[in-house]
């Protein structure tokens, strides 16, 4: 299915003066692990997982939205934002999986809604499969089960070359995040280099997560545990986006007769970020029936 793109019809502004959520931490694994928590514990779970160096604050313009009949919590996964960095640098997503696993323990959770965009949308698959007796539905933002060799090499050059640079203020990092082809409105990119950025001994801002991060995107290959995902599942794909190739969709249909696949058109990697209003609409109708 695709739809047309619409552009934004909600209010940025609106949005970023909702409630704000509360701080809260698990002890899992030996890690102190940071979550946002907008709602109460007596409504539904739907966990939030962000992408690799990112923070659970970019879901800040979002998380409302659903706040009102889920109990939302957005993780700063292990070596992001205020979570602990593991001492012995594991990254997997089979390492994340095991920090939502003790946050649903610990928590008691039931019945989830699990999401999750880029690496945490490989967490939220990864988790599904292993766990159906906990989850009600997956939200998979332009994602699959599969990390070629390119993809892994690019990003983490990337991190390596952004950890050891790092940028002379706040207001630099925003301007590089902008950037010439990107999408996303300014009030979430600059969220996003406020809540996901440090300043370094030196002066330097750096981003807020663990530089050994990258040693756990490698190439990956989740099959074995997608195939034994039983809730439903949704995949929301960027137009622009080459991240989920036609193959990989076609492979996805078979594997999981219950999957539905929505293109964004014209939206990149993080479609709830660079058109919010098209990426509502259809996790709204999505989960309007689970």
């Amino acid at each position: 299915m695709v739809l047309t793109r619409c552009f934004a019809s909600i209010g940025f502004a609106l949005l970023f003066q909702a409630p704000q959520p509360a701080d809260r931490f698990v002890s899992v694994n030996g890690l102190r692990i940071h979550y946002l928590d907008w709602g109460s514990a007596d409504k539904q779970p739907l966990i939030m997982l962000h992408g690799i160096g990112r923070v659970a604050h970019t879901f800040d313009h979002i998380a409302p939205h659903f706040a009102a009949n889920y109990h939302v919590m957005a993780v700063d996964m292990r070596g992001h934002g205020d979570s602990d960095w593991d001492p012995k640098g594991a990254y997997l997503v089979e390492d994340y999986v095991k920090d939502i696993e003790g946050l649903a323990q610990q928590l008691r959770l039931r019945n989830i809604v699990i999401w999750g965009n880029s690496t945490g949308g490989r967490v939220a698959q990864v988790f599904a499969g292993l766990h159906p007796e906990l989850v009600a539905a997956v939200i998979s933002e332009d994602v699959g089960p599969e990390r070629p060799t390119q993809v892994a090499e690019s990003v983490t050059r990337q991190l390596k070359q952004e950890d050891e640079k790092g940028w002379a203020s706040e207001e630099e990092l925003l301007m590089q995040l902008k950037g010439p082809t990107s999408r996303t409105p300014e009030e979430i990119l600059r969220a996003y280099a406020h809540y996901g950025s440090k300043r370094r001994a030196d002066g330097r801002i750096i981003w807020k997560r663990d530089p050994a991060i990258g040693n756990g995107f490698i190439p990956t290959e989740l099959w074995r545990f997608v195939r034994q995902i039983k809730s439903p599942i949704i995949y929301v794909v960027g137009g622009r986006s080459t991240i989920v190739p036609a193959a990989t969709q076609e492979e996805l249909k078979k594997a999981l007769p219950q999957a539905e696949i929505v293109t964004i058109p014209g939206a990149g990697h993080y479609p709830s970020e660079e058109n919010a209003a098209a990426f509502l609409a259809i996790a709204d109708k999505f989960l309007a029936g689970k």
